[in-house]
């Protein structure tokens, strides 16, 4: 089976000049097989970004990249689902459905399932696939055992996340808009002051959580490391990592070489280490415990 790489959907307000040439780098020197574009968090950010979309689809796939585009992972308002049905009637793209209505509106043509949509046994994933499924990212949260389960179980490739920070929820409220003082509709944008997520410490000062607009994620940074090993023995072959504001092409390198088995774990440690030094890494939530905690394994 072939190993594929992937690039999770930026989640994350910056720049649309600064998104437009992060994905460009990606094209020419990450060693990536797949790359999802698109907003997940707040269609508010969405037309920021959407005159280089093109551009930036198209610069990916000529470099052998195959594009995916994903969808919003909680639809509020009856214009959000008319833009998903306006993407789900275009032809000749892969979309990535991150809410179960999406998933809807794309069965019966060939789609993948993202992480937002809850898929924790075997009965969904039989269902999401005879519904045009062809590739389903789980959950972050989910156990090494409950993994090797699905996977066991799949008739189509699996994806895990493997690095970056978790996505724990998402809200129709703005926490961004609220810690200034300000209303949802009046947001001002200031998601965009916090590149990879606003902090939450906890009242000892201890980092909590971080948010991003109406999303609240991990403190801490989730990677898989020498659990690559365990995953590629139960069957899964695609590996997502999500984007952060840091050298995402040292990152992407880092795991393909550690895929390949051109570095070991230990070595890939402290490379990675150095790249993603924003936020302590976490591991709890494969290992069945506590979603900060690390894991360290020999």
């Amino acid at each position: 089976m072939t190993v594929a790489l992937s690039l999770g959907p930026l989640l994350y307000n910056w720049p649309a000049e600064d998104i437009r040439d992060f994905y460009f780098r990606i094209a020419d020197e990450a060693p990536l097989e797949r790359v999802y574009l698109g907003e997940v968090v707040c269609s508010k950010r969405t037309p920021f970004f959407e005159r280089y979309l093109p551009e930036v689809a198209e610069r990916l796939a000529a470099a052998g990249k195959e594009v995916v585009h994903s969808t919003l992972a909680l639809i509020m308002s009856e214009h959000e689902m008319d833009a998903i049905r306006s993407l789900a009637e275009t032809p000749d793209i892969l979309i990535e459905a991150n809410d179960i209505g999406s998933a809807a509106l794309l069965a019966g043509r060939p789609h993948v399932i993202g992480p937002f949509v809850n898929v924790y046994n075997e009965d969904t994933l039989d269902y999401l696939a005879r519904h045009g499924a062809g590739l389903v990212s789980l959950p972050w949260e989910l156990p090494a055992p409950a993994i090797a389960g699905l996977a066991k179980a799949a008739a189509i490739p699996l994806e895990v996340q493997i690095f970056g920070r978790i996505p724990l929820a998402i809200s129709a409220r703005c926490y961004h808009a609220r810690r200034y003082g300000l209303h949802k509709d009046g947001c001002q944008y200031v998601c965009a002051d916090d590149a990879d997520g606003m902090a939450v410490e906890t009242l000892d000062g201890e980092g909590f959580l971080a948010v991003n607009g109406t999303q609240t994620l991990s403190h801490t940074i989730g990677a898989l490391m020498p659990e690559l090993e365990g995953l590629r023995e139960t069957g899964i072959e695609n590996f997502r990592l999500w984007p952060h504001a840091i050298d995402m092409v040292a990152v992407a390198q880092i795991f393909r070489d550690l895929l390949d088995g051109k570095k070991a774990a230990d070595e890939a440690w402290r490379g990675l280490a150095d790249i993603a030094d924003f936020a302590p890494f976490s591991n709890g939530f494969y290992h069945d415990g506590e979603g900060a905690a690390l894991v360290r394994q020999a």
